[in-house]
C-alpha cells in the first residue's frame, strides 16, 4: 500500500486532529532539536544553503522528527512529496511511485520520496531504488530505527549521506510541552515536580510527548496534581530496547565495557537497564561468565566459578530473587583484577596452529607403542620430568621446524602475579637446561 502524502492535505478543517498533528512545525527553523544536523553549519544547513541536496538516510529513535524533516526538505527545495512505508509497500506499489515520479520529471517536477523503515525492504528492494537515485527521479530520503551498517546495501548507503538523529533533551521536551500549552490555551495540570516527571515519562519522544500531554489535559482536576496522582494515572513509557537490534547490542556493550573498566556502580546500572526493558536474564548470566573468562581470567581464577554459581542459583530460585545472585556477581568481577593475558596468548595460538598446518610434534613426545614406531624414532629421548631435577627437564615440546614461541604473558595483577613468577622460574630453568646441553 503506497501512501503519497498531498501537501495541501486531504482532512477537512472541520475533523478533529491530533496535538502532535496540529504541532507540526512549518519550516525546518520551527523543528525542535537536532541541531547537529539542520544548524547552518551542520550537514543539511550546508546542503540547503549551497542548494545541492542528497540522497539521505536518517536514523535514529521514534519520535524524534525523522518524518518532519523530510517533509519540510521538500517544501524547502519545491520538490514534491511522496511516503511510503516499507511495512505496507510492495514491488508494484514501487513501480508505481517510480513511474509517476519520471513523469513528473518530464515536466520539470522533482520527487523526494521519503520511505519509513527503509530497512524493512529486503536486499533486492533497496537495489530497486539505485537507478532511479542515479538518474536523478528521486531524491531518497530514508528512515530507520536500526543501525544502517547492519541493515542497509553497502550500494544505498555510499550514494547517501547518514545522518543521526538524537532522542530529544529535557529542555527541548520541556520547549514542546511549552508550545503544547500555547495551542491549547491553557497550562499543564502538573506540579513542577510532577510536569518533570511527564517529560522523563516521553523518554525523548517528541510524539511520545505530545500523547501524554494530549491525555493528561482532557483530565478534569480541581488542583494540580503531583507525582504520586500523576503515575497513578499514567503508565511510564517502556524503554526503547529491541532484544535483537541494535539497542541490545549497544547495552551489552556498555555493561561489558563497565565491569572491564572496574566500575561496580554503571555495571549495576546497565545491568537493571536491561532487566527492565524484559532482557532475558539468562543471556545476562551467560556474558557475565564470559567476562570473567576473558577480561579477568587467572588474575582471579575464582571469578569464572563465582560467576557459574551465580548462574546456578538463578536457575534454582528463578525472577525476580535470582537476580540478586547475578548482580552480586557483577559486582564481584568489576572490583576483581584484570587481565587479558590468557585470552591474548590463546589468539595467538590460534593464529599459530592455523599457520603451521600440520606440523607433527617432535618425536620424542610420541608414545610408541609398535615396535615400528619405535623403529621410527617415536619416544626416543623423551625425558620424563618427575625423575629430572626440580620436576622439569626443559624440553622443547614444540614441532621441531617451528621453534619455540611465547603466547603467555601475565599481567602484574592479582593472583597472575605469581603465575608471572612461574613463568620466570621455569625460563630460568630451561635456559639453565640448555646451557648444560
Amino acid at each position: 500500500m503506497v501512501d503519497l502524502f498531498d501537501r495541501s492535505g486531504d482532512v477537512p478543517d472541520t475533523a478533529p486532529r491530533p496535538l502532535a498533528d496540529r504541532l507540526r512545525p512549518q519550516v525546518l527553523g520551527d523543528v525542535i532539536g537536532q541541531a547537529q544536523v539542520l544548524g547552518p553549519e551542520a550537514p543539511l544547513g550546508v546542503m540547503l544553503e549551497a542548494g545541492t541536496l542528497g540522497s539521505i538516510i536518517f536514523w535514529g529513535p521514534p519520535g524524534v522528527g525523522k518524518t518532519t524533516i523530510a517533509r519540510l526538505l521538500a517544501d524547502a527545495t519545491d520538490l514534491h512529496f511522496v511516503q511510503i512505508s516499507a511495512i505496507f509497500t510492495g514491488v508494484p506499489d514501487l513501480r508505481k511511485v517510480f513511474e509517476a515520479a519520471k513523469l513528473r520529471r518530464r515536466t520539470g517536477q522533482g520527487t523526494l520520496l521519503f520511505v519509513d523503515e527503509i530497512h524493512r525492504f529486503n536486499k533486492a528492494q533497496q537495489d530497486g531504488f539505485l537507478p532511479h537515485m542515479e538518474d536523478g527521479t528521486i531524491l531518497l530520503v530514508g528512515a530507520t530505527t536500526e543501525n544502517p551498517s547492519f541493515e542497509l546495501n553497502a550500494a544505498l548507503l555510499s550514494r547517501s549521506q547518514v545522518l543521526v538523529l538524537e532522542r530529544l533533551s529535557p529542555d527541548e521536551l520541556e520547549l514542546m510541552a511549552q508550545r503544547a500549552e500555547n495551542e491549547l490555551d491553557r497550562k499543564l495540570p502538573l506540579e513542577a515536580s510532577s510536569r518533570a516527571a511527564l517529560l522523563e515519562m516521553a523518554d525523548g519522544d517528541g510524539r511520545a510527548l505530545l500523547n501524554l500531554i494530549e491525555q493528561v489535559m482532557s483530565w478534569r482536576v480541581s488542583a494540580p496534581l503531583d507525582t504520586d496522582a500523576l503515575t497513578k494515572r499514567l503508565m511510564k513509557r517502556a524503554a526503547q530496547y529491541d532484544k535483537g537490534g541494535d539497542g541490545h547490542y549497544n547495552l551489552i556493550s556498555a555493561l561489558h565495557k563497565s565491569v572491564r573498566g572496574s566500575d561496580p556502580d554503571a555495571a549495576l546500572y546497565w545491568f537493571a537497564r536491561m532487566l527492565e526493558a524484559g532482557e532475558d536474564p539468562r543471556f545476562l548470566a551467560r556474558r557475565i561468565t564470559r567476562m570473567a573468562v576473558e577480561d579477568i581470567g587467572l588474575a582471579d581464577p575464582q571469578a569464572q566459578s563465582v560467576c557459574l554459581q551465580s548462574w546456578e542459583t538463578y536457575e534454582r530460585l528463578g525472577s525476580p530473587e535470582g537476580e540478586l545472585a547475578l548482580a552480586q556477581a557483577l559486582v564481584y568481577i568489576a572490583l576483581a583484577p584484570k587481565s587479558n593475558g590468557v585470552y591474548v596468548a590463546y589468539k595467538a595460538a590460534r593464529v599459530a596452529a592455523k599457520k603451521t598446518g600440520s606440523l607433527m610434534p617432535p618425536k620424542h613426545i610420541l608414545n610408541a607403542p609398535t615396535s615400528l614406531m619405535k623403529d621410527q624414532g617415536y619416544g626416543t629421548g623423551y625425558a620424563y620430568d618427575h625423575d629430572a631435577e626440580d620436576g622439569f627437564s626443559g624440553q622443547d615440546y614444540f614441532p621441531e621446524d617451528m621453534g619455540r614461541h611465547s603466547f603467555y604473558t601475565p599481567v602484574e595483577r592479582g593472583f597472575e602475579r605469581d603465575l608471572a613468577k612461574r613463568v620466570a622460574y621455569f625460563a630460568k630453568l630451561r635456559a639453565r637446561r640448555e646451557a648444560d646441553t
